[in-house]
C-alpha cells in the first residue's frame, strides 16, 4: 500500500468521529451551551474528537475488524458522555 492509499484509510477510519464531535460541538451550542466558561468550540471538538478515535481504536483491536456497530454505539456514547463532562465541567 502507497502513502495516498494509506493516508485514505487513516482519514476513512478517522471520520465517524471527527464527524460525530463536530455534529456534538454544534448541537451543544445550538442548544445553550455558549456561555461564559464553556471552552472555545475548537476545543471541544478536539477533546471529543480524540476520545473517538480512542474508541475506535479500541474497537479494532478488541474485535480484530473496523466498522462493527457495536463500536460504533460505543462512540456514539463515549462522545456523548465526554461532550456532557466537557461543558458541565468547565462551568463549574
Amino acid at each position: 500500500m502507497d502513502l495516498l492509499n494509506t493516508l485514505d484509510h487513516l482519514l476513512n477510519f478517522a471520520a465517524p468521529a471527527a464527524f460525530l464531535a463536530l455534529v456534538l460541538v454544534a448541537i451543544g451550542r445550538f442548544l445553550g451551551a455558549s456561555r461564559t466558561g464553556v471552552p472555545r468550540w475548537w476545543l471541544q471538538w478536539a477533546i471529543t474528537f480524540v476520545a473517538g478515535v480512542a474508541v475506535l481504536v479500541a474497537g479494532l483491536v478488541v474485535s480484530g475488524r473496523d466498522g462493527r456497530m457495536s463500536t460504533y454505539a460505543a462512540l456514539v456514547v463515549v462522545c456523548g458522555t465526554v461532550q456532557w463532562l466537557v461543558l458541565r465541567g468547565w462551568r463549574r
